[in-house]
Formats: C-alpha cells, sequence, structure tokens
C-alpha cells in the first residue's frame, strides 16, 4: 500500500501469502493465472481483506455490460501518468479476483478494477471508491444474471448516496435510473448503439420515446440528462467545450465511447484530458481482444463478442464483405448457458461475407444463421474454418469461453 502506515492485520499478511502460493500452484498446473483461486484463499483466511488492501488507494470500479475490461484498461493507462497504478487488467472481475489484484500492489496510488455488475453494490461497500464509472446495461448471461430492469434497481440501490463521483454514461436510461441516486454524478455522452434493453422507462414503465439522439418518458418525466462530457466524431469534448482528438489503436466507435469516460474519469484525478487521450493510443489490445495473429499462414483478427450489444458493435468495425468471418460461439458456465439471445442478434449485417461457424453450439448458431438467410459453412474446428476461408484476413467473433479457446489454439 500507499501511505507510511501499514495497514495490513498478521492475519490479513497470511491471508495474502497463502493466496499468492495458492495462485501459483494453479499456474504451475496450467490452470491459468491463478488470481480467482489465490483469492478465495484469501478471503476464505481473512473475509475483510478487500476491505484492508483498499484503505490506502484511491479506488476507481468501472461496471458495464460491455467495454468493461477495455474502459478498465484506458483509464489504468491514463491515471498512470499521476502515480503508479494497480489493476485487474486480466478481467477476474468478482471479489476473490479483485482481492487477488490489490494483493499485488503495495506501491500503487491508484487501484483502477472492473466489477462484474452483480458485483458492483458489494464491492463498492467494501473499497470505498473515490470514483465509479458505469457505461451500459444490456441483456447478458440470461441464466444467471438478473433481468436488465432489476439489475438497474439494484445498481441505484446500492450506491444510494455514494460518495464516490459517478462517471455514467447518459444515453443509457438504464445506466441513468441507476446512477440518479448517487447525489455526485459527471454525465458523459458516450452514445448507445444497442437499444432494446431501454424502451420502457426504468422508473414507471411507460414507454420510452427517443427523437433523435434524446430520450424521454412521456409518463412520468424521467428524461436523459445534460452530459458535461461528450463524445464527438473523433473527439472528446470537455466541460468547458474544448474538444481534444481521440487517437486510438483500438478499432471502432464503441472504445472511442470507451475513451471519453475514461477521459472524464482521469480528470477527477486531475489528469488533463489531453494527457490521458495520448496515454490511452498505448493500448494495442486487451486480453486477446483486437489483436491480429498469425495461424497456418494467414491473418486472424480475435474480436470478442458476448451478448445482443457485444455482436452488433462488433459487426460495426470489421472490414467489410468479402472478407471471410469464423463464428464461435459456447454455452459454458462463464458464457452462460442459455442461447436464446442468438435470436436477437441482426445476423443480416453478416450478407456478402462467406461465415464459417464451429464452437460447441455451432448448431444453435447455424439454425439462426439460416433464418437469417445467410450462406455459411459448420466446421469442427478453427483449422478446417481457416482452411475453407477464402484469402485475405480473417475475422473472428467469439463469445467468452469460445474466444479463449481460440486463443490458445493460435498460442496467443
Amino acid at each position: 500500500m500507499s501511505g507510511n502506515s501499514d495497514p495490513l492485520t498478521p492475519r490479513a499478511k497470511l491471508a495474502v501469502t497463502a493466496g499468492k502460493a495458492a495462485a501459483a500452484v494453479s499456474r504451475a498446473a496450467g490452470r491459468g493465472s491463478g488470481s480467482v483461486i489465490g483469492g478465495r484463499v484469501a478471503l476464505k483466511l481473512d473475509p475483510d481483506l478487500l476491505a484492508r488492501l483498499a484503505t490506502h488507494l484511491d479506488v476507481i470500479l468501472v461496471s458495464a455490460t460491455n467495454g468493461k475490461t477495455t474502459t478498465t484498461r484506458l483509464i489504468a493507462e491514463a491515471l498512470r501518468a499521476a502515480g503508479p497504478v494497480v489493476s485487474n487488467a486480466l478481467g477476474a472481475n468478482m471479489p476473490a479476483g479483485i482481492t487477488s489484484a490489490l494483493a499485488g500492489g503495495s506501491d500503487a496510488k491508484f487501484a483502477v478494477i472492473e466489477v462484474d455488475e452483480k458485483y458492483l453494490a458489494g464491492v463498492a461497500r467494501d473499497t470505498d471508491p473515490k470514483c465509479i464509472a458505469l457505461l451500459n446495461l444490456s441483456r447478458d448471461q440470461l441464466d444467471r444474471a438478473a433481468e436488465t430492469r432489476m439489475m438497474a434497481e439494484h445498481w441505484r440501490e446500492g450506491l444510494a448516496g455514494s460518495k464516490a463521483v459517478v462517471v455514467a454514461n447518459a444515453d443509457d436510461p438504464l445506466v441513468v435510473w441507476a446512477a440518479s441516486s448517487s447525489p455526485n454524478v459527471m454525465w458523459v455522452a458516450a452514445g448507445q448503439m444497442w437499444k432494446d434493453d431501454a424502451w420502457s422507462c426504468p422508473s414507471c414503465g411507460g414507454v420510452m420515446q427517443r427523437p433523435g439522439d434524446d430520450w424521454f418518458c412521456g409518463d412520468c418525466g424521467f428524461r436523459r440528462p445534460t452530459p458535461t462530457w461528450a463524445l464527438s466524431g473523433d473527439h472528446v469534448l470537455d466541460p468547458h467545450g474544448s474538444a481534444w482528438p481521440i487517437h486510438l489503436q483500438l478499432p471502432g466507435r464503441a472504445n472511442k465511447a470507451n475513451a471519453a469516460s475514461s477521459a472524464a474519469v482521469a480528470a477527477v484525478f486531475g489528469v488533463p484530458p489531453q494527457v490521458a487521450l495520448e496515454r490511452m493510443y498505448q493500448v494495442q489490445a486487451v486480453a486477446g481482444r483486437y489483436d491480429v495473429v498469425q495461424f497456418m499462414q494467414r491473418d486472424l483478427r480475435l474480436l470478442l463478442a458476448k451478448n445482443p450489444a457485444g455482436w452488433l458493435e462488433t459487426f460495426s468495425l470489421i472490414d467489410p464483405a468479402p472478407t471471410p468471418v469464423i463464428l464461435s460461439v459456447n454455452a459454458r458456465g462463464a458464457d452462460g448457458t442459455d442461447t436464446s439471445w442468438l435470436w436477437d442478434v441482426d445476423y443480416t449485417r453478416l450478407t456478402g461475407h462467406p461465415i464459417f461457424v464451429l464452437g460447441d453450439r455451432k448448431l444453435d448458431l447455424a439454425v439462426r444463421l439460416e433464418v437469417a438467410n445467410q450462406s455459411f459453412q459448420v466446421c469442427e474446428n478453427l483449422d478446417q474454418a481457416v482452411q475453407l476461408a477464402p484469402p485475405g484476413r480473417i475475422e473472428v467473433i467469439a463469445n467468452y469461453t469460445a474466444f479463449q479457446d481460440l486463443r490458445r489454439r493460435v498460442g496467443n
């Protein structure tokens, strides 16, 4: 921890040591980074460890359905201009993984922490954050997560009266409803491409009106707040109306929106937009997302999309037809076992692309593509799909565990 006094009790120090040992054993056994098992062991020995580890840190929490891992990386990069940062960069975003991350940050000033939506209120209680970034809420992991409006209500109750500065997306009605219980909110016009989870008013259940980029409820008056930060094309507009250029190596409009929210968070800690945005250029890929890898003498770009909103954003940034596209979908525990969300994705956007389908649930996806009148081939594995794909860079889009499977196969 930063500061002169050591906040860790002997029990807490033992818990940290035991957690690191468990993580090391997990890594040696080839079972991943070990951050989750290490955190579980540590919290078993000291249930208050997360709160103790956060005591002397300026904590920033980032939560959303989509984009939280990338935004966490961008914020962490920006804040390094103001001091050392510890972060759960590998995306272990539940209490055990967060505890492991903070246990490794003894010299840090800032902790930039991605938090799973379900755990946000609890982690905020434990870590007393200075800032909370809320990006979006949409349907995801239908068998595990609450319905989106219930999740917004959960956030709203958990953040009521929070002392943190809440940086929230003014364009997502569910996020606005959740953040409105907080006394200190900084609204960012970050946009919302996927609107299908926010047609009814989270305040009263009335039908939302959506003229242009605005939105409001005609029944109760709940409406879009006036933003003080905004994404405008390739620039971030700050509260003074100054426009700062966004130069990212990460593709797509969604990442510009992530950069706008990240610049607003950095400003809370005194990092100017110009400095923050320049530092974000360093981020080339995030836990394998957007990486271009060589496999079987072909270039493959790896893209993660795990729910309808994510697939819609991803379709907007792939190279135009006839670029070949590989789609891979699993339905394991980490993905959610319910694949009915596939029917909410507009696969007609892939018309003209040669499509190759794989993954545990390739037949579910094949039926959906058939109904969308798309031409595709079902493949047994990545090797077969790459062999069949016509020349040119291949866009590979996969949901969570399918993405991890592909990374292992290509050695990424």
